[in-house]
């Protein structure tokens, strides 16, 4: 049986491929962030009560477990994000336009939250809003026990993380956006192949059926039409009556 319409085969572009190599580095870089952010946010913490131990800052105590709850849970979400970015790049590579739509949403949304926090550590991070008045730690101290708690990798490593996440990041939504792979992203139309001579294509449910033979094409006689009899022959009994034996009619001489 051969199909009249097909639908062809489509390869899948190397910006495509390419754009979800991206995105799995995307998260390769929040997996290493998070495990940074594990092995300093305690210090960092610690760092912050003893900052402000004995100052008349509203909440001091408390100033260092806000900063925990904040950063770990920043961490945290932003790896989930990540992880849905990798599995709509399997998506991406089957060529579903939906799992496109969703990978820019997503990735606009973490493209505001890496660059916001690249500004942020670049600004100077929490220490930019240490308190000099109240009698509460300026932002040189608080810099300064950060410095002393933290390891002098940590902050340069976070940061080249986060420059790395961005671009690639940036990156896999542009090549996205290609002219090249909005044709793979495009729903396929059907093509059309003529019929093959030869071929038996299925018959459409409630339509008859007509025996085919190698001759002339013969067709069944209905039961519902009535039958004629054969034409009449000449036999013995249809002589005329002239052309009989003993019928002679007499002489009128």
């Amino acid at each position: 049986m051969v199909d009249s319409q097909s639908t062809p085969a489509r390869q899948r572009p190397s910006i495509v491929s390419i754009s979800s190599y991206l995105l799995f580095l995307f998260l390769a870089c929040q997996v290493i962030s998070l495990i940074i952010t594990l092995s300093t946010i305690g210090k960092t913490r610690d760092a912050l009560r003893d900052a402000y131990a004995g100052s008349n800052v509203e909440n001091a105590d408390q100033v260092g477990d806000v900063f925990y709850a904040i950063g770990l849970g920043s961490a945290i979400l932003v790896l989930l994000l990540a992880v849905v970015l990798a599995v709509l790049a399997l998506f991406n590579n089957q060529g579903r336009n939906g799992a496109r739509i969703t990978t820019w949403i997503v990735g606009g949304i973490m493209v505001c939250c890496v660059g916001g926090g690249l500004l942020s550590n670049a600004a100077g991070g929490f220490t930019a809003g240490g308190d000099t008045g109240a009698n509460g730690p300026s932002s040189e101290e608080v810099q300064r026990r950060l410095e002393e708690a933290l390891p002098s990798w940590a902050t340069a490593v976070s940061l080249l993380l986060g420059v790395i996440s961005l671009i690639a990041l940036l990156a896999a939504l542009i090549l996205l956006a290609m002219p090249k792979a909005n044709a793979f992203f495009r729903k396929p139309t059907a093509a059309w192949e003529p019929p093959t001579p030869g071929a038996s294509y299925p018959q459409a449910p409630g339509q008859p059926g007509y025996p085919q033979s190698s001759g002339e094409p013969g067709y069944p006689q209905s039961s519902g039409e009535p039958s004629y009899p054969p034409p009449a022959t000449n036999r013995p009994d249809d002589t005329p009556p002239g052309d009989r034996p003993g019928s002679t009619p007499p002489s009128t001489s």
